[in-house]
């Protein structure tokens, strides 16, 4: 198990989640991804994609300076 950070701030949607789903599809079961993003979308878009796709959210938060972090840990099949 590793812990990666990806940082998509400055991009918008749809690109938060695509990216996201492209470097998830890198990583091994159990690993987990924080990413951080500035567009108030991902909040929503991101864990909605995890959902769908069996991933778990283990945190999404919206940081004071607007910035959002969400943790999700790779579940794989």
């Amino acid at each position: 198990m590793a812990h990666h950070n990806y940082n998509l701030t400055g991009t918008i949607c749809p690109i938060p989640v695509i990216r996201t789903q492209d470097r998830i599809a890198e990583l091994l079961d159990g690993d987990t991804l924080e990413v951080l993003c500035s567009d108030p979308g991902a909040l929503h878009d991101i864990p909605a994609w995890c959902r769908i796709h069996g991933h778990s959210i283990t945190s999404a938060v919206q940081e004071p300076d607007g910035l959002i972090r969400i943790s999700v840990l790779v579940q794989k099949e």
